[in-house]
């Protein structure tokens, strides 16, 4: 074969692994995106029919919630206080300093609060339930649910996700008020600004609005993490090393959702 023939048939080769690899990644994210619409479906389905075992949600309620009010606690004070140093070093200069607890305030509330919320939960509880269902999916307990003609999404992915819509916005509203606070905290030592006047600061473009949105964001971040970690919990194959990957698989979806969701929320509300 010749030079330019040979040349060609590599292109041609090239080009083939380049589309037979987009085929391969679009019909990959229609399968999930098709699994987790069926999902949804059912779960509004329990739901509306009252079907879902009530001490199960209590359960995951006291687990996603409860359990994970340290963990944001330390989170949400740790955003603040990071904010107001940051804050505090910026407005060095003409910027009067009352500015600071606005820009603490609007951070937390708008930003850091519900994202570094959601990005705890995805670690603490959607690894937790992705590996939990991928466990019982391997070892075949999700094949006996179905052998007995109950529904585990119903029993098992329902109570989650209902769960996960409940606590977040509560564990989002603690964050708000531990960043605040702690942020005030750190603009009175570092900066040396007064409580009176970095609530000031905090009040003059303070709009109702900026809760709406903060807690908007802890509904649709509520409703993705459980989601996306029971999906791929049922879809787990493979033994003890299919559950480890597939967690690991989960945790990279569910953060990239996350980030990609909050990316779309200030053109959508916010102009």
């Amino acid at each position: 074969m010749s030079p330019p023939a040979a040349r060609s048939s590599s292109d041609n080769g090239a080009t083939r692994r380049w589309f037979g690899s987009v085929g391969r990644g679009t019909e990959l994210v229609f399968d999930h995106a098709g699994s987790i619409g069926v999902l949804m479906w059912t779960v509004l389905l329990s739901v509306a029919r009252l079907r879902f075992p009530l001490r199960e949600f209590f359960r995951q309620i006291y687990v996603m919630g409860v359990e994970s009010l340290p963990i944001v606690f330390v989170t949400g004070a740790l955003a603040g206080i990071v904010t107001s140093q940051q804050g505090g070093y910026q407005m060095t200069g003409a910027i009067p300093a009352y500015f600071l607890g606005s820009l603490v305030a609007q951070t937390v509330v708008l930003e850091m609060g519900p994202v570094l919320t959601a990005i705890v939960l995805v670690g603490r509880v959607g690894a937790r339930i992705t590996a939990e269902l991928g466990t019982m999916k391997v070892s075949e307990q999700i094949d006996a649910y179905h052998s007995l003609g109950r529904d585990p999404v119903v029993l098992l992915g329902s109570p989650r996700i209902l769960a996960g819509l409940v606590v977040m916005p509560v564990l989002v509203g603690f964050a708000d008020i531990i960043g605040i606070l702690a942020g005030m905290v750190a603009a009175r030592i570092d900066a040396g600004l007064g409580f009176e006047s970095f609530l000031y600061g905090a009040r003059l473009f303070w709009h109702s609005w900026d809760l709406f949105y903060s807690f908007t964001k802890a509904v649709v971040f509520g409703l993705a993490i459980p989601l996306i970690s029971v999906h791929m919990g049922f879809r787990t194959q493979g033994g003890a090393e299919g559950v480890g990957r597939t967690t690991t698989d989960a945790v990279m979806f569910m953060t990239l959702t996350i980030l990609i969701l909050d990316a779309m929320f200030p053109p959508l509300l916010l102009n």
